[in-house]
């Protein structure tokens, strides 16, 4: 009795599991399995700090109800500030709208998506690649937050919003270096962090989209695919909201993207050698923004 909105049908027909047993289907589709990321994206994310690179992450919306946010803090600082929240949302209006609107689904015995925002401060200028399109920071970004289970959208910076506006109010001007180690500034940030394909030196900024969960207490239709027979689709044990959860394993993801990005360009056997590089190559930055200042 297939979920509608899950593998379950699709794993089916494509693995062939003995007997049409779906559970190993089922199984191995759980979203159980991220926690072997977050494992792995710690790793990353330590890392990362070594080298002057912070991320955290906070949630946006929850079925349809929107945080109203003027000012995010810096990565470094995010975590700590969302976790205060049930919901890891910084608005705290919002925030209990967004509880009171799982309490609803809950009651109705049904499920409601949302938005996290995965933002990363101190990156270096240059990571990933505008020659290869296999190496392109933004795409690989997209394609590890879309490999997390229930996650149908991506955005980086302004995402959507920069189709519908002009190219003036959408790119970054430039302006002279306010002291951030770089050899300009930027007045604003919509491309979040990344201009083809490459890291810019802004703070990383990266809004994921997910889907209601597919298992619901009150069933949708499906069919008996032994009997044919029309029938309630199967129930699972299953929660009525992931989001806050799922920004957490966003983390992860956008850490071992960025691990892998750093070392790609930086190298290295050690963790001293590493920094050094990434060290040096911030100090060469600096010095084009002495030079660029003068």
């Amino acid at each position: 009795m297939p979920r509608p909105g899950h593998v379950d049908y699709a794993g089916l027909v494509k693995y062939r599991p003995q007997g049409g047993d779906m559970r190993n289907i089922l199984e191995r589709a759980s979203a159980r399995e991220t926690t072997m990321r977050v494992a792995a994206g710690s790793v990353a994310r330590r890392l990362l700090e070594e080298c002057g690179v912070f991320i955290g992450s906070h949630v946006t919306e929850i079925g349809g109800i929107v945080a109203n946010l003027s000012e995010i803090p810096s990565a470094r600082e995010l975590n700590e500030r969302a976790d205060v929240s049930e919901v890891r949302c910084l608005d705290e209006e919002a925030a209990r709208a967004m509880i009171c609107e799982i309490d609803a689904a809950r009651e109705g015995r049904d499920t409601v998506g949302g938005v996290f925002e995965v933002v990363a401060d101190g990156l270096p200028v240059g990571l990933g690649s505008h020659v290869h399109w296999d190496r392109k920071l933004d795409g690989r970004l997209a394609g590890a937050l879309m490999s997390i289970h229930a996650m149908k959208g991506v955005e980086i910076g302004l995402g959507f919003e920069a189709a519908r506006r002009r190219g003036s109010a959408v790119h970054d001007p430039f302006s002279h270096s306010n002291g951030n180690g770089l050899p300009v500034s930027r007045t604003r940030n919509n491309a979040g962090g990344l201009e083809g394909g490459v890291s810019n030196g802004e703070p990383l900024v990266c809004r994921v989209a997910m889907k209601p969960i597919s298992t619901l207490m009150n069933a949708l239709p499906s069919v008996n695919t032994t009997t044919g027979e029309a029938t309630a689709a199967h129930v699972e044990r299953s929660d009525y909201c992931a989001v806050p959860a799922a920004g957490v394993v966003g983390e992860a993801m956008v850490a071992i993207v960025l691990a892998d990005a750093l070392l790609e360009k930086f190298g290295g056997d050690s963790l001293e050698e590493i920094a050094g590089n990434v060290a040096r190559h911030r100090a060469y930055t600096q010095n084009i923004a002495e030079k660029w200042n003068r």
